[in-house]
């Protein structure tokens, strides 16, 4: 499963969201949108203007997620 987080020099909420990823065993890729313009532009046409933006094969959100990341450590034991 290929989890791509956009994120930003400095966030909290997506230091947050990587710890808790990191806690639950949940591998992902970094993109530090001040760095990647394409990146920046991909998460402004998912409609966000705020990060972290958590992207899954199937699913996309923004902020500090606590749910969701709970609901893919299960998807992931599940496989």
């Amino acid at each position: 499963m290929t989890i791509t987080i956009y994120t930003k020099p400095d966030c909290v909420q997506c230091h947050a969201t990587c710890r808790a990823l990191d806690r639950k065993g949940i591998s992902y890729r970094l993109v530090d949108l001040v760095a990647d313009g394409q990146a920046l532009a991909h998460v402004k046409s998912l409609g966000y203007q705020q990060v972290p933006v958590v992207q899954t094969p199937s699913e996309h959100w923004s902020g500090f997620r606590p749910d969701k990341i709970s609901l893919l450590a299960a998807a992931a034991m599940a496989s």
